[in-house]
């Protein structure tokens, strides 16, 4: 499963945000994005749903997101902490963003 073409990024990020083993947090991410874990690793499904989400891609798109926005989406998203959204966030003073 490699990185933004698939969906290696978000379960490296719930690994260590949750402390999960991979095939667990393979589960845990394929169950947020409404998937089944072989999803996952289909590089065609998986651009669709970044799409769909706003999560990022591998291609720049006009309008889509990057960078710190797509990571505020993924923590939100996923239910994690990621350091550098927490710093930013801070840094506007918003504690939470978007929060539902």
């Amino acid at each position: 499963m490699g990185g933004v073409r698939t969906a290696g990024d978000l379960v490296a990020r719930v690994m260590a945000s949750k402390a999960l083993r991979v095939n667990e947090a393979k589960k845990y991410v394929a169950d947020k994005l409404g998937l089944s874990v072989f999803d996952l690793s289909d590089s065609q499904v998986m651009r669709e749903v970044r799409e769909e989400l706003n999560i990022g891609h591998v291609l720049a798109r006009p309008g889509g997101a990057i960078g710190i926005e797509a990571k505020i989406r993924i923590a939100e998203l996923l239910d994690i902490q990621i350091n550098s959204v927490n710093r930013f966030k801070s840094k506007l003073g918003l504690s939470l963003l978007n929060q539902k």
